[in-house]
C-alpha cells in the first residue's frame, strides 16, 4: 500500500507534488493521523475513523483541496460544502503558502468530534 500511496504523490508535477507531499506529512506526523489508499485518493484515519483525503484533479487545472468527512459538524471561515451534505472542503493553492495555523484550528475542531 505504501508504494502505491508513494507513486501516486510522486507521479504529480511541481508545485503541487510540494504542496500534497507537505500535506502528506502534516496530517500522517504532526496530526497523528493513520495514512491509507482508497478510491485511488489518499486518506488520513483518526481513531480508525475516515477524517479526511487528499483531491488532486488533473482536469480541473491540477486543482488540490482537502475533503474534511464531518466538515459539517464544525463552522470554519475556509471550509466550504459546495452542495455536499456531509463533507466540507479546503481548498490549497500550490502557489501560496499554506494557512498552517488554520490548519491546525480545523483540525483540533475536527478531532473533537471523534
Amino acid at each position: 500500500m505504501e508504494h502505491v500511496l508513494d507513486n501516486f504523490f510522486l507521479k504529480i508535477p511541481e508545485p503541487q507534488q510540494s504542496t500534497l507531499l507537505f500535506l502528506r506529512h502534516f496530517f500522517s506526523q504532526e496530526m497523528n493521523l493513520q495514512e491509507s489508499w482508497k478510491f485511488n485518493t489518499p486518506f488520513y484515519y483518526y481513531k480508525e475513523k475516515w477524517f479526511c483525503y487528499l483531491s488532486y484533479s488533473v482536469k480541473r487545472k491540477h486543482e488540490i483541496y482537502i475533503g474534511f468527512v464531518r466538515g459539517h459538524l464544525v463552522e470554519a471561515p475556509n471550509l466550504v460544502s459546495e452542495g455536499r451534505k456531509q463533507i466540507k472542503v479546503y481548498r490549497i493553492d500550490p502557489s501560496k503558502d499554506i494557512d498552517v495555523k488554520d490548519l491546525k484550528k480545523i483540525t483540533a475542531l475536527l478531532k473533537k468530534t471523534y
